[in-house]
Formats: C-alpha cells, structure tokens, sequence
C-alpha cells in the first residue's frame, strides 16, 4: 500500500498551463492546512488540491485573468464554483446580464473541485420525511417540485458537457440490519407521496445486480441520480458562461467591500470592481467578514476523499461490479463511493475537525479501512490521490438562495450540506432570477423565503463536533 499520496498526483492544468507560458500569474502554494473559520481568507492565486479531478481534466479553459484595474460591473459574482458560475451562466442567458466573476484563486478551486461527483435529485441534509415533519405535506410536495426541476436543470447542463456522466440513480446502503427499516419507510414516502420509482433492494439483488459490498445489508434504489466528473462540468459551465460575455476573473480575492448611494465597491488587490448588485457564490470557503450578512450562518465541515489506482480484471470481478451507480451509506458520517470510468475506486468520508488536523494519517487510515470493509479484495490497493475540501453546512440543515436583506442588493446561495453537485446549478438558475428582479412562487419556498439561520452555539462549534462525532460513531458501529 502506498503512503498518504497527498503531494504524488499528476501535473494538474495549472502546471499544465505554466510549461505552455500561458501569460497569466504563477501560482501561490496549495494550502493543505487552510481552515476557514481561522485563516484569514482562501487564499490569493493559490494551486488546486491535488485532486483526482484536477488531474485529469485537461488543460484549463481561458479565463479573463486578475482584475487589473478599477472597472464597473452591472453585477459581481463571487465564487466561481458550480454555483456561481451558473449564475453568471443564467444571467447571461435568460436575463441579458453580463456578470463579473471573482475568483480569489483558480476557477472552481473551493468545493467543486474537491467533492465526491455525485449529483443526486436533492439539496440540503434532509429527506423527504423530514420535509413533511418539518414543514407539512404541501410545503413539502412543492418543494419536491422544486428539487426536481433542480434535477432537471442539472440534467440538461450535463447534457450538453462531456463530464464523464455516469447514469444509473443512487444506491443508499445499509451499512447495519437495523438501518433498513428507515430505508424501507424513506422509498415508501418518496414512492407513496412523491411519485418516485423508488425500490428496496435485498442484500443478494445488491450483489447480484450492482457490487459486492460486505458492508451492505440491502439498499434503497433512488432512480434519479448522475454521477459527473465535477471540474469538467465546471470547465463546461465556464466555456457556456464566457461564450455568452461573462467575465471570469481569477487571482482576484475581495479583499474589501463597502457600499455607497447603493454602489457596492469590491476591492481586489488589482482594483476596485463597482457594481449594483453583489451574488456570493462561496460556499465553505467564505472568508470571514467579506460581509455581516453572512457571519455565523455557515458551519464549514472537512470532508475527505481518496482515489486509487484502475482495478484489474480480477479486482473487477472479486468486488462484484456490475454498476457504476453511485453508492451513500447509512452512517452519519457516512461514506460516499463509487467505480468511476476509468475503473479506479473513489470513496470519502467525514472525519477532520480543524485545517491544522486535516492532514493526520487516521482520517486517511478511515478511508483506507472502510474500502477494505467494503470491498476486502481491495485490501492493500494503490491509492494514487488524496485530498480534503470544506463542506458548506447551514444550521437547520437546508440550503438558501436569497436576498436576505430587502434593502440591499446582495444575494447568496449557501449551505447544500454535502448535496449541492446537482441542485448548485438550478440554485445559480434561481439567484440569476432573484438578481434580475423576476418574482416567482417558487420563492416563497423555506429555502427561499428566509437567510440562513444562526445558531447561539456557533462559537463552540467545534467543541460541539468532536463531541457530536464521538456519539455518531458510537452510533453508527457499536449500539
């Protein structure tokens, strides 16, 4: 088995770009240790994480470079992660809005480069149970609505993008007997109330029909899912974004924001953008103080990710992949894996607290441990990447996409939970809408009608985790 092959990757697009003399400014250091909750900002110019997707998706698109000057912009997007690059997208092509994108570093260098590619027909921690135990049956049949349209919007971008889409719906496993139960009642409420094609899968159909997972008990089928190369779809939503004028400026942290008679003056440290309307699009990688609207509202969480080397022949056969469905697990801090194209294993997990622990062996070993559970014939496999990345959770668990304060033109598209791949495109499709001043019913939704809760223990945050993870892991393995 190789050691933590953090720094072993391929030479990325970014290096890539560098040895074609492209005139565009080196890069600073990738921050393994980066922590968004005491590091001062996400960086200025900085390398992607050494991620498998980085490695592999081909040399980077044109971008429109660091701000160089003062300018004026009818709209600042900040962000060019998923969300925020389909903002500018849909401004661009519903709305007649030519967007100006700010990147503190490299296009889609924060959550969508780092995350597990896994767009599912959903947004935020909760399910479609909690849905109606929170809010009622008819809150949660529109917001079902909603999510689909999301899917659907999902759907057609992927489309028209070679991301190495990988059909096939969700496969949620039962990592202990007693979890299928809740499986079984979460597809009768989404098959039941929902309409959704949802099945139950036996232990042996599991086997039979998709992997050998000896960790799995049986599963809940979901039919909608698309697993994605997540940079390519980026790359793709770049090409679009810029195709219709957008301008993408990477290098170009905000590193000062003040308003005036209704101007918002964005300082970056090339010059300052001017602009009526602001749409953050940050996700965990929000620096603290870029605005008060924010502070508080989001709980950044690590999550961790390995890819090993292409399986075998044999290798594919002894694990019993028939599938390249996508897989979650019923664990709380749950596993997320799949077969991606090229027949290598990715799988991630939560573990790490903090920046400064992210880079311990155990969260490593956890990975290493649990695909070796799951799939004992991959006991001892290469692992040829491995990277963490910062989780966007809101406090009630559900996303926003809002202007949270009437009086400004500010708005912001936080807190999937983990589940934003898929519903980050149609939130950006909805923040266009929202910034361009065109009502909708669909806003007076829970994840449109209020800003992101605070929370009074958002100070011990941290305490509360390590705390709370000891008791998921008991949980989870042991009662």
């Amino acid at each position: 088995m190789s050691a933590n092959p953090l720094y072993l990757t391929e030479p990325g697009p970014q290096s890539r770009t560098a040895a074609q003399g492209a005139s565009r400014p080196a890069l600073n250091p990738y921050d393994p240790r980066y922590d968004p909750l005491v590091s001062p900002g996400p960086g200025h110019g900085r390398a992607y994480a050494p991620t498998y997707w980085v490695a592999t998706a081909g040399d980077t698109p044109p971008d429109d470079g660091p701000i160089a000057s003062d300018t004026d912009a009818d709209v600042v997007v900040i962000g060019s992660g998923f969300t925020g690059l389909a903002t500018a997208l849909f401004l661009a092509r519903e709305h007649g809005i030519k967007a100006t994108v700010l990147e503190a570093n490299q296009v889609a260098w924060g959550c969508t480069s780092r995350n597990g590619g896994q767009g599912q027909n959903a947004s935020g921690r909760l399910y479609r149970s909690q849905w109606i135990e929170r809010w009622g049956l008819d809150t949660a049949r529109r917001l079902d609505a909603e999510i689909r349209s999301g899917f659907e919007t999902f759907s057609e971008l992927v489309s028209q993008i070679d991301c190495d889409a990988q059909g096939g719906g969700h496969l949620y496993t039962a990592h202990r007997p007693k979890k299928l139960a809740f499986l079984r009642n979460e597809a009768r409420v989404m098959r039941e109330v929902f309409g959704y094609d949802t099945r139950m899968l036996t232990q042996a159909e599991l086997r039979e029909r998709y992997c050998d997972d000896r960790d799995a008990c049986g599963a809940l089928l979901e039919p909608d899912g698309i697993g994605v190369h997540p940079l390519k779809l980026a790359y793709g939503y770049l090409r679009k974004a810029r195709e219709l004028g957008a301008r993408v400026h990477t290098s170009s942290p905000v590193i000062g924001w003040e308003t005036r008679q209704g101007v918002h003056h964005l300082r970056t440290p090339g010059g300052t953008v001017r602009a009526r309307a602001v749409a953050i699009a940050t996700g965990a990688y929000t620096a603290p103080g870029l605005t008060p609207l924010l502070r508080g509202r989001c709980f950044p969480v690590l999550s961790n990710s390995i890819v090993t080397r292409p399986l075998t022949d044999a290798e594919i056969e002894a694990t019993g992949f028939r599938s390249t469905t996508f897989i979650t697990d019923t664990r709380t801090l749950r596993f997320y894996y799949r077969l991606l194209p090229d027949r290598r294993m990715q799988i991630g997990s939560r573990s790490a607290i903090t920046g400064a622990d992210a880079e311990a062996d155990k969260h490593y070993r956890l990975l290493i441990d649990g695909l070796g559970r799951k799939f004992p014939a991959l006991r001892g496999i290469d692992v040829e990447y491995s990277w963490w990345g910062w989780v966007d959770v809101s406090h009630d668990m559900m996303p926003r996409i809002v202007q949270p304060d009437p009086a400004q033109s500010v708005f912001y598209a936080l807190g999937y939970g983990g589940n934003g791949v898929s519903f980050s495109a149609h939130a950006g499709r909805r923040m266009a809408q929202r910034v361009a001043g065109k009502p909708d019913d669909a806003f007076q939704l829970p994840i449109y009608d209020s800003p992101l809760p605070g929370h009074w223990a958002t100070p011990f945050r941290r305490i509360g985790q390590a705390m709370l993870y000891r008791w998921y892991h008991l949980r989870d393995e042991v009662l």
